[in-house]
């Protein structure tokens, strides 16, 4: 069966982009700031582990909420993604 996104939430997609955006800033800026502390001060990389993950996840909510907006307005005049669903066993799902 094949099924049509049509519309996508905006506001939706960008929390859950910058959440996952977020999560994911988190290890990698720990470990830029453990680096980057032999060449700056203490209080510059403290900075850093805090602001980066947050300019990151600000950047992709609004990143998201943009690429949501424009996906709905070539949606309702192209059509959405299309995909094919099947039905499953309990089995087959994990």
């Amino acid at each position: 069966m094949k099924k049509q996104i049509v519309q996508v939430s905006v506001m939706q997609s960008a929390k859950v982009m910058a959440a996952v955006y977020l999560v994911t800033a988190i290890p990698v800026v720990v470990l830029a700031g453990l680096f980057m502390s032999s060449f700056m001060p203490a209080g510059a990389s403290i900075a850093m582990l805090i602001m980066m993950p947050v300019a990151y996840a600000t950047g992709a909510f609004i990143g998201a909420a943009f690429g949501a907006w424009i996906y709905n307005l070539v949606a309702a005049r192209i059509g959405g993604f299309e995909f094919t669903t099947a039905e499953v066993g309990e089995a087959a799902v994990r």
